[in-house]
């Protein structure tokens, strides 16, 4: 069993992502399935095969212990550690090929307290991969371009799990995506786009976090995609391929 945790900023597109890659193993004759981890999800675009909403109710934590709405959810966050040997199990159960992993909206409770990382390092699988995303629209401006990318490799730091960036929301860019897979590339071309900034001091700042994290290897060319059309799907799936079982496609 292989897991692929999707993870990323909340409204970046992660449980739509999550479905589709879902269908596609599918489609493929694989037997995926997908663990819901976000105990405040209201409406997801797929039916869990397992959920810790199953486990960790926030209305109750809420009543419980007299907390509201961000407090319960810290909380929820903090138990889903908690649940890892029952979660294991039901999902041991059905004996997939793959695990979609969509993890909590709030990725700063997910990624930065402890329960996120100790779920990813205890949690079985033969293989992982973590999958980050970042929103096609949100990045199309090179100053918001470097802040995501810092963003990104905190994630890789604190998960210390093989990852892909993605770009979702690519239908929506398709003007600005050939300037930000330019960015991904070539630090010349994505210093020249923050020169051009009117705020110096954020140029500034923005550039000497670009070659930090150059300089610690942290620079990778993300996957542009698109949930909707479906475009760069095959490209995604590829990438996880090499990365999950060396390019060979689970068998029967």
């Amino acid at each position: 069993m292989d897991a692929v945790y999707i993870t990323g900023t909340a409204g970046s597109g992660k449980s739509l992502l999550a479905s589709r890659l879902l269908q596609w193993y599918k489609d493929t004759k694989s037997f995926p399935i997908i663990l819901n981890l976000d105990p405040g999800a209201v409406n997801l675009p797929y039916k869990p095969d397992v959920d810790v909403r199953d486990y960790i109710d926030m209305q109750t934590l809420m009543e419980r212990y007299d907390l509201g709405p961000n407090g319960s959810l810290v909380m929820a966050s903090d138990l889903i550690a908690t649940r890892l040997d029952e979660i294991q199990n039901e999902v041991d159960s059905l004996n997939p090929d793959y695990v979609i992993v969509d993890t909590p909206g709030q990725i700063e409770l997910f990624a930065f307290r402890a329960s996120g990382p100790y779920f990813i390092s205890n949690f079985h699988s033969d293989n992982r991969v973590t999958l980050f995303i970042f929103d096609g629209v949100l990045v199309s401006s090179p100053l918001n371009y470097v802040s995501m990318s810092l963003l990104a490799s905190s994630i890789k730091l604190r998960l210390k799990s093989s990852q892909v960036n993605v770009i979702t929301k690519s239908d929506l860019i398709n003007e600005k995506l050939k300037y930000i897979l330019r960015w991904s590339t070539s630090n010349v071309a994505l210093e020249s786009a923050l020169s051009d900034e009117k705020d110096a001091e954020s140029s500034l700042l923005s550039k000497d976090l670009l070659r930090a994290i150059s300089k610690g290897g942290f620079i990778q060319s993300p996957v542009a995609i698109s949930s909707v059309t479906m475009n760069g799907m095959v490209n995604l799936v590829a990438t996880l391929s090499r990365i999950l079982n060396l390019g060979e496609e689970t068998k029967d």
